[in-house]
């Protein structure tokens, strides 16, 4: 048994929903979140920045004796998650692998959407993983650059016509390829979840990020005896690069629960 904490890390709100997820699948883990918003979004960056700002975000989270780190990043998992794995000694749980496993397992077809950040999508992991695992799928990849800033504004709610309006431009391509299933490869993405539902129909699965890699990331626990003892109930602490007032608010709303004040700042740049 092992009490220590996980870290999870994402460029803003995203990772909220793989907080969400392991609240939900490993409730008696404490959580340590940090929300990189001075330099959201990361979908447009440069490899070599991405990296760096990686790294500066895995630094900070050490700082604390974690047991495991989920990046919850899309942009992160499929631009660098090999060289972190390479640098670091304690586990790291992307979203890529485990996503693309449940892709798979849930489609007809045969023929599945990905909707992620540009960098995500030139990187071509998703759609590289996807054909290693099963040669016979075909992959459709669309990248959304506008979802991480309009969710970050809290633009994520039905009836938002800015965010419809949006969502069923980007989705418009995939559904005329007949894909019956859309990988969300973004974490900020579920939060758009009733929005991309309605669009789809009911004959398109989504499959979330960040529930994916909660679930990995049990498993792992696991099978190397790290799990906390399920007699208890675990915390969660939030840590931003930029305003906490302003990560809170729409981090309460998402969470169902309020963390005025419960959010601190750093300053990412000294790690």
């Amino acid at each position: 048994m092992d009490t220590r904490p996980i870290g999870v890390f994402d460029s803003g709100l995203g990772g909220l929903t793989a907080v969400q997820a392991l609240r939900r699948i490993l409730p008696e883990e404490n959580l340590i979140y940090f929300g990189d918003t001075a330099r959201v979004p990361y979908g447009g960056r440069s490899r070599e920045t991405l990296l760096k700002y990686a790294r500066q975000d895995l630094r900070f989270l050490r700082s604390f004796d974690l047991k495991a780190v989920v990046i919850a990043c899309g942009t992160v998992s499929t631009t660098s998650l090999d060289t972190l794995q390479k640098e670091n000694d304690l586990p790291l749980v992307g979203v890529v692998e485990p996503t693309c496993r449940r892709a798979l397992a849930m489609t007809k077809n045969r023929r599945v959407g990905l909707i992620a950040t540009l960098a995500s999508v030139r990187s071509g992991a998703y759609e590289a993983l996807l054909r290693t695992l099963d040669p016979a799928v075909e992959a459709f990849a669309q990248p959304c650059p506008l979802f991480v800033p309009l969710v970050e504004n809290g633009r994520f709610r039905p009836g938002d016509i800015v965010i419809e309006t949006v969502a069923r431009e980007y989705l418009a391509p995939l559904l005329r390829k007949d894909v019956d299933t859309l990988i969300l490869g973004c974490t900020h993405y579920p939060l758009l979840e009733e929005v991309l539902s309605a669009i789809c129909g009911p004959g398109v699965t989504l499959v979330s990020a960040g529930e994916e890699s909660a679930f990995e990331l049990k498993r792992l626990l696991t099978a190397q005896g790290l799990r906390t003892p399920p007699d208890r109930q675990g915390s969660a602490e939030f840590y931003v690069s930029d305003r906490a007032e302003d990560f809170e608010g729409v981090a309460s709303l998402f969470l169902g629960e309020d963390i005025h004040h419960m959010a601190r700042r750093v300053d990412i740049d000294q790690y």
